[in-house]
């Protein structure tokens, strides 16, 4: 979901962004036209998040997938010999890629997963492994709805993390982080834009093999324009931004997120035909998965059915669990209002009478 004043002006400014005349679509990414947009979403990124400036803010493309690869292709791959190894929590199925992806370039060492209880916790973080070239975490879990509560110690082995759907969601420390990376699909404009927050020391640790494109050091000497960046996902986050900040900012935007998840929580710990198989401590606030508490699996499926489908007729959408573990699903992100909230209760009490 995006919010509707961002939709409205990127109507309104199709056909003429800025008085340029043009679309940002037709605008070339060097010009005059298009500079101060990319200048301006860096400096709502740094404003908001309260990013130092030792770090760079780069807008790339490839997703958090790609980043699952450039990652260890820049701070663990050497010229020649051993593997350097990488420490990584496993906490889903995300985490699972990026260790997939890691081991390809790296030998990566599983710290810690939570495999063993469906990935329905954040587990103890144990220290790095010796001679680490990172610690690798996904922040929030959007298939089976977890958030890590803390963030891990990991010494000096710089800590990176997955925040493509809780970025901007609430604060969090930058300067404890060495690469923070998210997918602009979940709070922060259209696919197809990957923003990249990085401690300047790591850009520059690629070997010579690593391709252009993959390389953090030439994105960074480019400010991102290396090649044609994804001109009009900027241009959106960059509207999104300012939306966050003329709602107050991120200490704001998360006094909603947590008044929205706690209003969903309370009612599913109560409710006699749904629950969160989620433990406590490690919550999202950003993916609640539910599940009615039917054990008959042809009655729960059924119910998951209808479920959704009366769900979407009431103008209530996209509420199917992922495919890998069924259920249902409120993504709750930035964007979504109270309401929304208080209208999905509004029918699962309804669903619930009906049952």
């Amino acid at each position: 979901m995006l919010p509707l004043p961002v939709l409205e002006k990127a109507a309104a400014e199709m056909t003429d962004a800025n008085g340029s005349g043009q679309s940002v679509m037709e605008m070339s990414h060097r010009s005059a036209d298009f500079m101060p947009i990319i200048e301006q979403a860096e400096a709502l990124f740094r404003e908001l998040m309260g990013i130092p400036g030792n770090y760079r803010v780069l807008f790339l493309q490839g997703g958090a997938s790609l980043q699952f690869a450039m990652i260890p292709l820049n701070l663990a791959s050497v010229e020649t010999g051993n593997k350097a190894p990488v420490t990584l929590v496993d906490t889903g199925v995300w985490a699972k890629k990026a260790a997939d992806e890691a081991s390809k370039y790296a030998e990566v060492i599983i710290a810690a997963s939570s495999k063993d209880k469906a990935y329905t916790y954040i587990p103890s973080a144990p220290p790095p492994a010796s001679g680490s070239a990172y610690y690798h975490i996904t922040w929030n879990n959007t298939i089976v709805g977890t958030r890590w509560p803390a963030i891990p110690d990991t010494g000096g082995v710089p800590l990176v993390a997955d925040i493509s759907s809780s970025i901007l969601s609430e604060a969090i420390d930058v300067s404890r982080f060495g690469i923070l990376y998210a997918g602009a699909q979940k709070n922060l404009g259209p696919a197809g834009t990957t923003v990249v927050i990085i401690r300047e020391d790591l850009a520059g640790r690629a070997p010579s093999w690593v391709p252009a494109m993959l390389r953090y050091d030439i994105h960074c000497k480019e400010a991102s324009l290396y090649n044609t960046p994804p001109c009009y996902g900027i241009y959106i986050i960059g509207l999104v931004l300012q939306w966050l900040k003329d709602s107050g900012g991120v200490d704001a935007i998360a006094r909603v997120n947590r008044k929205k998840a706690a209003l969903l929580y309370e009612y599913l710990d109560s409710s006699k035909s749904f629950f969160s198989p989620v433990e406590k401590q490690s919550r999202s606030l950003m993916n609640i998965p539910f599940i009615p508490r039917e054990t008959d699996p042809a009655k729960k499926t059924a119910v998951e059915k209808r479920f959704v489908k009366e769900a979407a007729a009431a103008g209530l959408v996209n509420l199917a669990g992922h495919r890998l573990v069924g259920g249902m699903r409120a993504s709750i992100y930035n964007a979504m209002p109270v309401e929304g909230v208080q209208a999905l209760l509004r029918f699962m009490e309804a669903f619930e009478k009906s049952l």
